[in-house]
């Protein structure tokens, strides 16, 4: 199994192989953030298609600085928000977290309905955030780069969305220890 690396030098030689092995091991990703942008398949695979489309684009000469899945967010995220705004579509919460795999503790019975309402009034950046790390399993050192904003305001984004997280009676459970 090459590395990211070892691909991207492959592939900036000319090993098409090495653009598959890349677009095999990031495309789910890559269409599971797209859809949670856009709210719609066939979108999501328009922007995954995109996306790969894009990546070719930059070989060869590509040079990685941050890891992939770091270097590949903003681009998604913008093809998928200009995509969006094409089509005035939007996403609800609950579709998105339709698709995830949420807890839902059996003993109070929580639901993802409960979740996405929740989740509905936390502002954008603090949503965005949040599932950065929570479902994309994101590092906030990587989510400020694909953000392009301080590690600090990450910090603070996370903060408030758990601490408005930790307060609802409807999501109170999910902290518990």
């Amino acid at each position: 199994m090459d590395s990211d690396q070892e691909l991207i030098e492959l592939v900036n030689e000319g090993d098409p192989d090495a653009f598959e092995t890349l677009y095999y091991r990031y495309r789910d990703w890559v269409y599971r953030l797209a859809w949670r942008f856009t709210g719609n398949q066939q979108d999501a695979l328009d922007v995954l298609q995109e996306t790969f489309i894009y990546l070719l684009g930059k070989f060869p000469g590509f040079s990685l600085t941050a890891s992939m899945t770091t270097f590949l967010y903003p681009v998604v995220k913008h093809l998928s928000l200009a995509l969006r705004s094409k089509n005035r579509r939007f996403t609800t919460d609950e579709e998105i977290l339709s698709e995830l795999p949420a807890p839902v503790s059996k003993e109070t019975g929580r639901s993802r309905s409960e979740l996405a309402a929740v989740l509905t009034v936390l502002p954008d950046e603090q949503r965005e955030v949040l599932l950065m790390r929570f479902v994309d399993d994101m590092s906030l050192k990587e989510i400020a780069t694909a953000l392009n904003i301080p590690i600090g305001t990450v910090k603070s984004r996370m903060h408030h969305a758990l601490r408005t997280l930790r307060h609802d009676r409807r999501t109170r459970d999910y902290f518990l220890e």
